[in-house]
């Protein structure tokens, strides 16, 4: 059975920060965060009716450019003290900094072997900071298409290889079946080939990026697939619903229940 989670950050907008993470709990779902109010995170962590699925793990900087690293690793350590706080164990990370509109903000080495020798230097010591904080950190891929231009890890096989490199259980792949099915489709395929190192998957349907139902992706196939593998691990819905956020909230229990 898979463990579902609701992003706080495309869902029930309408709502306060706090009561958004706690309406995303009284349906039955934990939160997943993209950014935090920092006066809530003690009531959060008081409530033992909320469970975070997890946090974004940096906040600056870049995985892919010797300048930006210890930058992007104080953001690291920030968060990882938010984690502790929270009581999260999963962390999402991407190769730096985006702005508000999620444009590619960061910068990115321009020679190959530099940008490759950087990331995997990055993943080694984030595996090392999550072994210490019992934490496990999910590299996330990006589409290049239509949200994110110029992200340097467009392609399920980028992070796939640096989990590989790094050999860590500590860490994983994000799987965005919304991203992988705009950059480069056959997302059960990809689900196969990375279904050992998987660590979180997210979903919304393609076009729009609302929930499931309202597009061209098959989820309850996508479902399918995954319990085929053996995933039992977290599923969020990283979406903007289409009309009403409850509806859409429902749309993606049915499938993934």
């Amino acid at each position: 059975m898979f463990q579902l989670s609701i992003c706080a950050g495309t869902v029930l907008q309408n709502l306060p920060f706090l009561e958004r993470v706690r309406a995303i709990a009284a349906a039955g779902f934990a939160a997943d965060l993209w950014d935090w109010e920092d006066d809530a995170l003690d009531e959060i962590a008081a409530d033992s009716e909320i469970t975070i699925g997890a946090i974004t793990g940096w906040r600056g900087g870049s995985m892919v450019h010797p300048d930006g690293v210890e930058t992007f690793f104080e953001g690291v350590e920030a968060n990882l003290e938010v984690a502790a706080r929270l009581g999260c164990q999963n962390l999402a990370i991407a190769t730096g900094e985006l702005n508000a509109k999620g444009e590619v903000v960061h910068a990115a080495a321009e020679h190959p072997a530099t940008k490759w020798i950087t990331i995997y230097k990055c993943g080694c010591r984030l595996a090392e900071l999550a072994e210490k904080y019992d934490v496990t950190y999910s590299f996330e891929i990006m589409n290049t298409k239509t949200d994110h231009a110029g992200y340097p890890c467009p392609l399920i096989e980028d992070g796939l290889r640096l989990v590989e490199e790094v050999a860590s259980p500590r860490l994983k792949l994000l799987l965005d079946v919304y991203h992988a099915q705009i950059e480069e489709g056959n997302v059960s395929e990809l689900i196969r080939q990375t279904a050992s190192v998987l660590g979180y998957v997210h979903v919304a349907d393609v076009p729009g990026r609302h929930e499931p139902g309202t597009g061209e992706i098959n989820y309850p196939h996508i479902a399918q697939v995954l319990r085929d593998v053996g995933y039992t691990g977290h599923v969020g819905l990283e979406a903007f619903p289409k009309a009403d956020d409850y509806a859409a909230i429902e749309a993606f229990r049915t499938v993934f229940s």
